[in-house]
């Protein structure tokens, strides 16, 4: 699985490169994503712009890793199409995650305290 990463000022940005975020690469979409953390960077955007479906072995994922950012840095995702703002609304996610609707409210977001 592929993901972009890029820095803008003191913000990581991470963009999957897929379609869909399923169980075949819930996995490795995590231990990329951990592997960042874990090198220290403390402000994070997960832009999904790229991703048009994602299934409830992503969404454990992505509790993984805002456990992991907890007390060390922010996790935040943005640019999430209609389907998945609506899973994250069933789920009630919306209150766990913090979500942007574009990359760039996120990064400003992050950039002036977050």
């Amino acid at each position: 699985m592929k993901i972009d990463i890029e820095k803008q000022q003191d913000v990581t940005l991470m963009t999957p490169v897929t379609r869909r975020l399923d169980a075949s690469v819930a996995l490795r979409f995590k231990e990329e994503v951990l592997a960042v953390i874990q090198q220290g960077e403390v402000r994070l955007v997960l832009d999904f712009s790229r991703v048009d479906f994602i299934d409830s072995s992503c969404l454990g994922a992505l509790i993984s890793l805002l456990k992991a950012t907890s007390g060390k840095g922010t996790l935040v995702l943005c640019s999430l199409n209609g389907n998945i703002k609506n899973m994250f609304s069933l789920t009630r996610m919306d209150r766990v995650f913090t979500l942007y609707p574009e990359r760039s409210d996120a990064i400003a977001a992050l950039t002036l305290g977050g």
